[in-house]
Order: C-alpha cells, then sequence, then structure tokens
C-alpha cells in the first residue's frame, strides 16, 4: 500500500517567512514621541532622568533612591521609615536597606518617637547634610538642563501640572 501522506502534508509554497528588520524608534520619535501616550512619555522621561541623576551620582556613591530619602529627610526632619518610603516612592523594605546603609555611613541617624517609642524617626547628621549639599548641586545642574527650553512661565506652568497630576490621580 503506497504512502499518500508526503502529499497531504507537504505544501507545495512552503515558505518560511523572512523577518521584516524592525527598526526601534529613538526617544522622540513615533509613539516615543509626540505621538504617545502621556503615560509612556512620563514614563521615559523618568527614566532618563534617573538614569542621567544615577550617572551623575556615581562618584559620590549615591544613588537616585538614596538622593531622594537624604532630600526628604532634609525637607521634613523627624520622618518614620514608612513616612519616607510613602514620600519617595519606594517600598519599605528597599528605604530599610537604604536607610541602614546611610545610617552605617553616618549620614542619618535615629531617635525615638517621643510618644510611640516603636516608631523611629531619623534625621541626616552634619555629614549627611554635606553629602546632600555635594548631590544637589549635580541635581540641580541636571534640573536646569531640564528647564533650559522653558521660560519662567513655561516651567511654573509644567511644575503646576504635574503636582496637580499627582494629586489628582491620588485621589483614585
Amino acid at each position: 500500500m503506497p504512502r499518500k501522506t508526503a502529499d497531504i502534508t507537504r505544501s507545495k509554497n512552503r515558505e518560511t517567512p523572512r523577518p521584516i528588520a524592525v527598526r526601534v524608534p529613538a526617544p522622540g520619535e513615533g509613539k516615543r514621541g509626540e505621538e504617545g501616550y502621556l503615560g509612556y512619555l512620563l514614563r521615559q522621561a523618568h527614566a532618563a532622568v534617573r538614569l542621567t541623576m544615577e550617572r551623575t551620582l556615581a562618584d559620590l556613591g549615591v544613588t537616585s533612591p538614596q538622593f531622594a530619602v537624604l532630600t526628604m529627610l532634609n525637607a521634613y526632619p523627624g520622618l518614620s521609615g514608612a513616612d519616607v518610603a510613602r514620600l519617595t516612592f519606594l517600598t519599605p523594605q528597599t528605604v530599610g536597606v537604604i536607610i541602614r546603609n546611610l545610617e552605617r555611613d553616618g549620614a542619618i541617624v535615629m531617635t525615638p518617637h517621643p510618644v510611640h517609642g516603636r516608631i523611629q524617626q531619623w534625621t541626616l547628621t552634619p555629614r549627611g547634610a554635606t553629602l546632600l549639599k555635594a548631590c544637589r548641586e549635580r541635581v540641580i545642574a541636571l534640573e536646569r538642563r531640564l528647564a533650559r527650553d522653558l521660560d519662567a512661565k513655561a516651567e511654573t506652568a509644567v511644575r503646576r501640572w504635574l503636582a496637580g497630576i499627582a494629586a489628582d490621580l491620588q485621589e483614585d
């Protein structure tokens, strides 16, 4: 009995489709530019700023999350670790590691809460304030770069818009 499977299973035009070369658009092009979703564009901008900040602070031995923690403790001395996590958009576990490292390096110090003894409050030490000052000089230069094409009125509008998004979406 002859086998017919060869005729049934083989296709006469069975060519492997050639992959189409796709060029990934650069930031600012296509959906990564003005055609993109606002949320994506905000995330893309954040990623670019964070990478630049990491590179800017690297030789000081500070990461951008550490900079955020130092900044918030400078602005609001006596915060708890949970408060710092909320303000810096970091997980409590990440903040715990950052706080331990900053305390080990002498940049921050813990004091117990005057009423709730289990709550630990964190403040900058003079060493931490000096470190933050060096970081801020570099970050301020980056912020100037971010705003270089904006006049004062436009910069105020952008700041108001970004803060408004955070406040509005916080309610969700």
